[in-house]
């Protein structure tokens, strides 16, 4: 396969961008740290003197960008069971079982989705590099739902643009600690790595990257809440952080969460909650428009067996009835 070859000519109200960002929302299908690894790989030229990602970019001036084939994944496809809600040639939709590592890291080289993927489908799109092939958006190890996976390199693009410009609409549901300030809102704090804990992310405010998550409240009963969330960008634990850091951690989040909970007059209640064991974040629903018919898709999976429990744990002892939460 031969390179996709561009020609791009700066406008004049985009003088003075830097190239990497200017690039990355002239193809919205290629995110900017894609950008700079072309302009690092020498994927893109500049009529006189050499890309840098910082260069800045000057009206009527002429860019060269080649897309380079992507690389074909070199992992083992191994026979796991997926549980798949939708498949066409272009895409499938998986619902992702809590605990399964979506692709190969250090710890995990294998039986992740991908392996999966790889012995199921054969064949992936190659743009999300050899070791996530075909993977449009993430999810960590322990959150469970859907996730929207291409089969081929020109879905991706279609699906990873829709991403970039908040088309493809993710939405999840989790159980938190307490009562929200409001009953929906907005949590708009920049994300980065923590500067202690380089392992987690924070809420910084000098360096993070712009976050944002909207929420409503489904249901609350004092201690907990049942919120779905809906996500304008994609940082890494972005629900995670933004809920810690409103004081409203996911229940059972190893690393964000706050210590011990208790619910006064409810031992097992507060038993079963401490000993959830993992996050209880669901990706619920997923909406996008499909790369080849044009038409608009939406999905639902339900809860998993172990957050349904969970849930009707919580209902029985606290009752069903929602509530408002405290101003």
């Amino acid at each position: 396969m031969t390179p996709e070859h561009w020609v791009i000519e700066v406008q004049a109200e985009d003088t003075g961008t830097r190239l990497d960002k200017y690039l990355a929302a002239q193809r919205p299908e290629l995110s900017r740290s894609q950008v700079q690894r072309l302009i690092q790989e020498g994927w893109v030229g500049l009529a006189q003197g050499t890309a840098t990602a910082s260069y800045r970019v000057r009206g009527g001036e002429i860019i060269r960008l080649d897309i380079p084939p992507a690389r074909p994944a070199h992992l083992a496809a191994e026979p796991l069971a997926l549980q798949i809600v939708y498949e066409d040639e272009a895409l499938l939709v998986i619902d992702k079982p809590p605990g399964l590592v979506v692709h190969p890291a250090p710890g995990h080289a294998s039986g992740t989705l991908v392996n999966a993927l790889l012995f199921h489908c054969r064949t992936l799109s190659g743009i999300g590099g050899e070791e996530r092939p075909g993977i449009v958006h993430r999810l960590d190890k322990d959150t469970s739902g859907l996730l929207l996976v291409a089969k081929h390199d020109r879905s991706h693009r279609h699906l990873a643009a829709q991403l970039k410009t908040r088309q493809l609409q993710r939405c999840y549901v989790a159980l938190v600690r307490g009562r929200l300030a409001a009953l929906h809102g907005t949590i708009d704090a920049p994300i980065g790595r923590h500067p202690q804990q380089r392992q987690k992310m924070a809420v910084v405010e000098r360096y993070g990257r712009a976050a944002r998550t909207h929420y409503q409240i489904l249901q609350s009963w004092g201690p907990l809440s049942l919120v779905r969330l809906t996500l304008d960008t994609g940082r890494t634990h972005q629900i995670r952080v933004h809920l810690a850091h409103i004081g409203n951690a996911v229940i059972g989040d190893p690393a964000y969460g706050a210590g011990p909970l208790r619910v006064p007059g409810h031992a097992a209640l507060g038993q079963a909650l401490r000993a959830f064991p993992r996050e209880a974040l669901h990706a619920e629903q997923l909406r996008f428009q499909h790369p080849e018919s044009g038409s608009w898709c939406a999905f639902t999976a339900p809860l998993p067996a172990d957050m349904a429990t969970l849930l009707e744990h919580v209902r029985q002892e606290l009752g069903g009835s929602v509530t408002s939460p405290a101003h």
